[in-house]
């Protein structure tokens, strides 16, 4: 079993720990401009491509977490209309954003409120990007597919090569052609549709096989659709909850002044490359999870569940270790502002009291995400979301910003705990 966790949660891992690595190359780019406009742009340009692409990652997990059962049953067929279905649904979503570009530009422009300046080079920014959106989104079912299929090295493989040629295509067209944010833009559109490009190579020498099922599938079938669209509206409304107290943690530091900010900025760091450990062994989950409810083996979903944990309480020591010994150099490594320093150095013992508080929700996401109940993360994530406003609300007028971090793991530990209790439901499943 260690076996197969590792087969899909070290590629997988790799894989997460691309995805920062595109928005830190034009970053890095834009820093070299001739005005900070550029970087300004680029970063709120990433930040409104980012939001809007999170809101569809539900094409991911859906198609991830159907894929593996059908393939756990044996069925091929099933296996290539699961694919089907995502990739049509994928297609409108795009279509979606690409006809509603300006209606959606102009809200993100509304919500961040950036300078006039900034604003106009953003307009650009997005207007040649939002093109890409069907390259990302079909990506985000390939992706899915794959790892429903137990194959992680395929995504891992993607990530690294799009990262690399979005890296030079950009830097050509800024150094070289001086195309400034218009040539980051270009760059990362085309290292997109690369990245789709690869992923339909790789389908088509690897599965080409299964085209023959196309003749009998139903992609539009009713019963199908229905079960689809309930399985991602409830990631939906997962996310939107997500993203309501990353939006709110963000907003109440800035309330308590810059450096403040700046501080939960710098420590929340620790808490994402946390996570990006912990996702690629819940993406194993996911896939094996899903691998074993198709082939209706109870047995080995608990083994599953039970040597997850197990790599999780690895993972939580390392971190916690890290954070503790390692955390104020950390800190100086990314800001050399003293009074920020000092405030993250201040709020510390809150961040390595992240690892074991929030363990287990990313496992249990992917266990969950793998056996399909995804009403039961949506609603366990609900009552996180009412255990952290809940927290806020008592102790923002006394506490400040303790408050703020209490509540953050408030919220991970009750979603941990609500995912525990509703585990049990899962097994029954089983026959």
């Amino acid at each position: 079993m260690n076996r197969k966790i590792l087969h899909i949660a070290l590629p997988s891992i790799i894989s997460t720990l691309t995805v920062p690595m595109l928005g830190l190359v034009d970053l890095g780019l834009s820093g070299h401009l001739n005005s900070s406009t550029e970087m300004g742009a680029i970063a709120v340009g990433a930040m409104i491509f980012n939001l809007v692409y999170w809101l569809f990652g539900f094409l991911r997990m859906s198609t991830g977490s159907l894929t593996a059962q059908a393939y756990g049953s044996h069925d091929a067929a099933m296996t290539f209309e699961v694919g089907a279905r995502s990739v049509a649904i994928a297609l409108l979503c795009s279509l979606f954003i690409i006809l509603f570009q300006r209606p959606v530009e102009w809200l993100s422009l509304w919500l961040i409120g950036p300078s006039a300046e900034v604003g106009a080079v953003v307009q650009t920014y997005f207007r040649i990007l939002v093109y890409g959106a069907p390259a990302v989104l079909l990506s985000f079912c390939f992706a899915g597919w794959f790892l429903g299929m137990q194959n992680a090295r395929v995504p891992m493989w993607v990530s690294i090569i799009q990262n690399i040629v979005n890296m030079c295509i950009s830097t050509f067209f800024v150094v070289r052609c001086q195309w400034g944010v218009v040539g980051i833009a270009w760059g990362t559109f085309i290292a997109q549709y690369v990245a789709l490009i690869m992923y339909v190579a790789a389908w088509m020498v690897r599965y080409t096989h299964l085209r023959k099922y196309w003749i009998n599938i139903k992609v539009f079938s009713r019963q199908k659709l229905r079960e689809f669209a309930r399985m991602n509206s409830d990631l939906f409304l997962r996310t939107l909850c997500m993203i309501s107290v990353q939006l709110f943690f963000t907003s109440f530091g800035a309330r308590q002044g810059n450096d403040i900010l700046a501080a939960n900025a710098v420590l929340l760091q620790f808490f994402i490359l946390f996570s990006y450990f912990l996702d690629g062994f819940a993406y194993a989950g996911e896939a094996l999870g899903g691998y074993f409810v198709g082939a209706n083996e109870r047995d080995s979903y608990t083994l599953l569940k039970t040597m997850l944990f197990r790599w999780g309480w690895g993972i939580v020591a390392m971190a916690t270790f890290c954070f503790a010994i390692g955390g104020s150099w950390v800190i100086g490594l990314l800001t050399d502002k003293s009074e920020v320093a000092s405030l993250a150095n201040y709020y510390l013992p809150y961040v390595c009291l992240v690892p074991v508080c929030g363990f287990a929700a990313f496992l249990y996401d992917g266990l969950f995400l793998g056996a399909t109940a995804t009403r039961y993360m949506l609603v366990t994530l609900i009552w996180a979301v009412a255990g952290f406003f809940g927290t806020i609300l008592c102790l923002s007028a006394v506490a400040g910003n303790h408050a703020l971090w209490v509540a953050f793991l408030a919220f991970l530990l009750i979603r941990s705990l609500c995912q525990m209790a509703y585990y049990r439901k899962i097994l029954s499943r089983f026959t």
